[in-house]
């Protein structure tokens, strides 16, 4: 998803998020297209050619604005990859200033759809995407590791929604809410993973999300996102060989899968959560982050791929002040649904974030999207097939 920005900026600092947010697919239920709930379509034909699933009913001042890709799309993974990351610039013609204070992604062909993100694009920079847009061919672009633009901050600050297995609608309290100003569009990137096929095409895909918005009130506090990375250093087990269970061969295959972006990546993790110490392998990696803005805490959610055993994420760990604000032992790839904290947790400057993230490489024999696999050193990567360990805090300012 969207980790590079951040670890760019370290680079430019000697340090060397974002990143694909969430993998995995799932079956969602649907209503016949039509029903009641669902907007009329916006001038430019961007509307949902499937239905959602029931929602919670409309609170006061709310409304429903569903939106999708303006055609079917049909992955096409590089040579050699099963991943595609693919952007499409949806405009929900918002003409005033308004909130979203929920969402809910729509994944029309769910064999192929394994994770989305939803990017505010500010309206000074919608000319820049759609010229991205035109320029390639086909709907939308592909944007492995962020939304594709490099002249915009399309980072974590831009990050306003994102769907991952078992994950339903993202209904926020009624006084909180993403700020979107008039003229503002949404970037929908859509991860698509063919590894069940081999990479081969399996069917095309239109998917759409479904917004609730309420229209310039006066009484919400804007949400931001913040993005917590750790380093993937899993080894392979004890008796496995093979040419990718050398690190840096293993490196070099992320490399050539997705761009050198992704291999910078790797030794961006390395530099910014070990000080670029020698990466340690393990199963249990850690990172700890410092808060830069006071704020209140509302949700937390963790995301790793298929090797995932466990996440954690704390709030000024080893202090008298320590709080767990996440803490999934038994991590479940088809459930990575955001956790609403208990109350809201104040946050200051100088407070620390540490997230820690277990993989298990013994799951590599027994899943079936991985059996067929060779062994490796799994990193960070953004396939299905490599690894993450993102904490993601969703917060609004004190």
């Amino acid at each position: 998803m969207t980790f590079r920005r951040v670890l760019a900026a370290g680079a430019a600092l000697g340090i060397a998020l974002v990143t694909a947010a969430a993998c995995g697919g799932g079956d969602t239920p649907r209503k016949a297209a039509g029903e009641a709930g669902q907007a009329a379509a916006p001038a430019d034909g961007h509307k949902t050619t499937h239905s959602a699933p029931p929602a919670a009913p409309l609170r006061a001042g709310e409304r429903f604005q569903f939106l999708s890709m303006a055609q079917p799309y049909t992955p096409k993974p590089p040579a050699g990859a099963t991943d595609e990351y693919r952007c499409f610039l949806v405009d929900p013609h918002f003409a005033t200033t308004s909130f979203i204070v929920g969402s809910e992604f729509l994944p029309e062909n769910a064999d192929v759809v394994h994770h989305a993100i939803l990017f505010r694009v500010a309206p000074g920079d919608v000319a820049d995407v759609k010229k991205l847009d035109d320029q390639t061919p086909g709907d939308g672009w592909t944007c492995f590791g962020d939304a594709g633009i490099k002249r915009r901050d399309l980072g974590s600050s831009a990050w306003i929604g994102a769907w991952a297995p078992g994950g339903t609608e993202r209904l926020s309290d009624r006084k909180i809410g993403y700020q979107m100003e008039p003229g503002s569009q949404i970037i929908m990137q859509v991860h698509y993973n063919l590894l069940a096929t081999g990479g081969k095409a399996a069917g095309s895909d239109r998917s759409g999300v479904r917004l609730r918005v309420v229209d310039a009130p006066a009484d919400i506090r804007p949400l931001q996102t913040t993005l917590l990375v750790a380093p993937v250093e899993l080894p392979c087990l004890p008796g496995e060989t093979g040419d990718l269970c050398d690190r840096e061969r293993s490196v070099l295959d992320v490399w050539k899968r997705f761009g050198h972006e992704a291999g910078q990546a790797v030794a961006g993790l390395n530099a910014l959560c070990n000080r670029g110490a020698t990466p340690k392998a393990g199963n249990t990696q850690q990172c700890d982050h410092q808060v830069r803005q006071a704020g209140v805490v509302h949700a937390v959610a963790g995301h790793m791929h298929l090797l995932g055993r466990s996440i954690k994420v704390e709030l000024n760990p080893g202090t008298p002040q320590a709080q767990v604000l996440l803490d999934n032992q038994n991590y479940d790839f088809d459930d990575q649904s955001a956790r609403p904290t208990s109350t809201p947790i104040a946050v200051k400057p100088g407070d620390t974030y540490r997230v820690t993230c277990t993989h298990d490489a013994t799951l590599r024999a027994q899943l079936p999207q991985l059996k067929p696999l060779k062994p490796r050193y799994v990193v960070w990567g953004e396939g299905t097939s490599d690894e993450m360990c993102l904490g993601i805090v969703i917060w609004s300012k004190g």
